[in-house]
């Protein structure tokens, strides 16, 4: 069966067609995809604008849509259920998606499925290759969630721990505004650090001794405050590459720490990185460091995979499917969950 997704749950508009296989020991196959970002838009004002976020959701998904189709030679009719982002998300851009997707749905006669956004990032690497096989143990680092997650398989969810405050995305983010970089702001703070001393500035690692798994970033951003206040109203180009350094350093410390702590805790010989932030050069080549030596097996989405896109939302939806968890919607109703943890989901 082919399952079309449609991600509309915050700056970034995602459509993707995949191939499901009745079989489910065979992955759901990605026939095509494509992606608006509305980075340069929000650009202007330092963050998302979830009113003019909405509005160009509804200008992009069709156009999107017919490339979609075109690239994988399909027809509408051909299209086996539409699923879409359900939550979490900005309300009104979740709406856009789901209700685009449910009058698709119906038009062509076709059952319609919600998705948990997160879900979709959580199994975005059985869109790589090889893929990962269960049990596994999840982080989950998009946006302003930073989870650790047992996982025994689709639906089957555990939380282990999750940030207290600002998330890994959010500490990013927040460090390059005060350090004057542009919007998005984690991939230009990831950018500076490249040139830049890590050892620099003593910065703090929150949580990094607590024995849980739960993480905290909100104090990180204050002392990466301190710290540019101390370099003075014209701080050098090398003095914000090394502070940048030091605060992508930091972060990527906490989260290879709590991550090798949950997989030697849980037994887990596999590590799944999953989100925004699991695209960070440096956190990819700290965790394979770290999974050579302690014999891990590390997956991740495919890089154009990590930020949201309609590709996960197929994919979660096609692997429920295989597993007879979906349970498709053919009247025509739907809501959207702006507020959803991902723990409320079950097989």
């Amino acid at each position: 069966m082919k399952v079309l997704g449609i991600e509309s749950s915050c700056d970034e508009t995602g459509v993707a067609l995949v191939e499901a296989p009745a079989d489910p020991t065979q992955p759901p196959r990605l026939l095509a995809e494509a992606l608006h970002t509305q980075a340069a838009m929000h650009a202007d004002y330092g963050g998302v604008v979830p009113e003019l976020a909405s509005r160009d959701h509804i200008r992009r998904v069709l156009p999107l849509l017919e490339r979609v189709l075109a690239d994988a030679g399909a027809a509408p009719a051909d299209i086996g259920l539409v699923a879409y982002t359900r939550g979490p998300g900005l309300a009104g851009a979740l709406l856009v998606g789901a209700g685009v997707a449910v009058a698709l749905a119906s038009a062509l006669r076709r059952p319609a499925l919600g998705v948990h956004h997160l879900e979709g990032h959580l199994l975005s690497p059985f869109l790589a290759s090889p893929a990962p096989a269960f049990p596994f143990v999840a982080l989950l680092v998009s946006g302003g969630h930073t989870q650790l997650m047992s996982v025994r398989g689709v639906g089957r969810y555990e939380l282990l721990g999750e940030t207290i405050d600002d998330a890994a995305g959010e500490a990013f983010d927040k460090s390059a505004k005060l350090l004057g970089l542009g919007y998005p702001g984690g991939p230009a703070l990831a950018r500076l650090a490249e040139r830049g001393d890590p050892k620099a500035f003593a910065l703090p690692r929150p949580l990094l001794h607590s024995g849980n798994l739960d993480f905290s970033f909100a104090g990180l951003k204050t002392a990466v405050l301190t710290a540019h206040r101390k370099l003075g109203p014209q701080p050098g180009e090398q003095a914000l590459a090394d502070l940048a350094a030091a605060t992508q350093e930091a972060i990527v410390d906490v989260l290879v720490a709590k991550s090798l702590r949950a997989a030697a805790g849980t037994g887990a010989g596999t590590l799944v990185v999953a989100g925004g932030v699991g695209a960070n050069r440096r956190l990819r080549e700290r965790l394979n460091h770290a999974a050579t030596t302690r014999g891990l097996q590390v997956h991740y989405p495919p890089l154009a995979l990590c930020t949201d896109n309609g590709a996960m939302i197929a994919l979660a939806a096609a692997l429920r499917l295989q597993h007879g968890l979906a349970v498709p919607q053919s009247d025509g109703a739907f809501d959207v969950r702006p507020r959803w943890p991902l723990a409320d989901i079950s097989a």
